[in-house]
């Protein structure tokens, strides 16, 4: 292990005696605020804390060994025990890397998703339903619930565009990577030749933050229209103005609500969505760069443009931002997204592995 990372850890192990040291005294406990702070502090450093403690002693065991290796009645017996430390050792020193990766901070929020039909006409929007219809079951599977903010379905099925809210545990950690484009490839209900057409959507995943930490948005900078909801919904549909259209001017963003039936709850959950895309579009910005999130979050929605491709004559499912192909496309659809997500978020660690073993 370099020594740059030893001294992250010293750093790491000194710090957690002083809060020991800390939240023992009278004082800190008499401040609650304090107290849980440090608390908090205290908790999140145990983990990387014991684990370095324990490569520590590793260390020291395996000094042990090298020297009673010499020693001729028990060198057998020692080197047996020196080539186990050794194992554990390494064990240790990669579970301490995973430690010390950085924790993205938005993975434990809920997130919105946005569905948009793109290149393909009626079959792409069709295409965008089954989509939020895979995300759907994946979010039951999980236990999240999901709401539904606004859609624009197509008049032959699916929808032009489809915003939700996906609220639970670690919703944003896992869905992440969804964000960009997904392409498929099969023989459209339309099609009486039996050709296989290409069409794409995109999805956008954006974390939902609590409202101390949510961007702020100059009201000059908004458009906001009212119009008359339509769809589903009795009496109430199409007699008052309760939809909500805003628009960002300074970027162009659009979001509207109709879901719910108070206007001021609908401007509320649009201003809501907005500040997530703002937000999602200002890290997309800073992270381009990276190797996994090139893209911006809705790419162009080109055929050209995806991170995903969904082959249905073949049952076939290709991500090719890690050149990962699964003949599981029903299953995938169904919403067993796992063994997709799983591939991708290891691939992502063991480059950020790769970046902390360069320091």
């Amino acid at each position: 292990m370099k020594n740059s990372i030893i001294i992250k850890l010293e750093t790491l192990l000194h710090r957690y005696l002083e809060l020991e040291v800390m939240l023992s005294d009278i004082h800190v406990i008499k401040n609650q605020n304090q107290f849980q702070l440090l608390s908090r502090e205290h908790l999140q450093l145990m983990d990387i804390v014991h684990c370095f403690l324990s490569w520590k002693k590793i260390k020291d065991d395996i000094q042990t060994y090298e020297l009673l290796v010499q020693e001729n009645d028990i060198s057998t017996l020692a080197k047996k025990e020196l080539d186990l430390a050794k194992n554990t050792k390494k064990e240790i020193e990669m579970k301490l890397k995973k430690l010390l990766l950085p924790k993205d901070p938005n993975d434990h929020l809920s997130c919105f998703i946005e569905i948009r039909a793109a290149t393909g006409g009626d079959e792409a929007a069709i295409f965008a339903g089954d989509l939020f219809r895979m995300y759907i079951r994946y979010a039951e599977f999980r236990n999240w619930n999901i709401e539904t903010i606004h859609s624009s379905v197509s008049e032959k099925g699916g929808y032009k565009e489809i915003i939700a809210k996906i609220n639970g545990v670690n919703v944003c950690g896992r869905l992440k990577f969804e964000s960009g484009g997904h392409r498929v490839q099969r023989i459209p209900q339309t099609e009486s030749q039996g050709r296989v057409h290409t069409s794409t959507c995109t999805v956008a995943i954006m974390p939902v933050f609590p409202e101390a930490e949510k961007i702020i948005i100059n009201t000059n900078d908004l458009k906001i229209d009212t119009f008359r909801s339509s769809g589903a919904g009795g009496q109430h549909v199409n007699t008052t103005d309760s939809a909500i259209r805003i628009t960002h001017i300074p970027t162009g963003y659009v979001v509207e609500c109709q879901d719910e039936r108070s206007q001021h709850k609908n401007k509320a959950k649009a201003l809501s969505v907005l500040s997530a895309r703002l937000y999602s579009a200002e890290v997309t910005a800073r992270n381009k760069q990276t190797s996994l999130i090139r893209k911006n979050l809705l790419g162009t929605g080109d055929r050209s443009d995806r991170n995903r491709t969904y082959n249905f004559p073949q049952n076939r499912v290709t991500d090719h931002r890690i050149n990962l192909t699964l003949y599981s496309l029903n299953e995938i659809l169904e919403g067993n997204l796992d063994i997709l997500i799983d591939p991708i978020l290891q691939e992502y660690h063991t480059d950020q592995l790769s970046l902390l073993s360069n320091i």
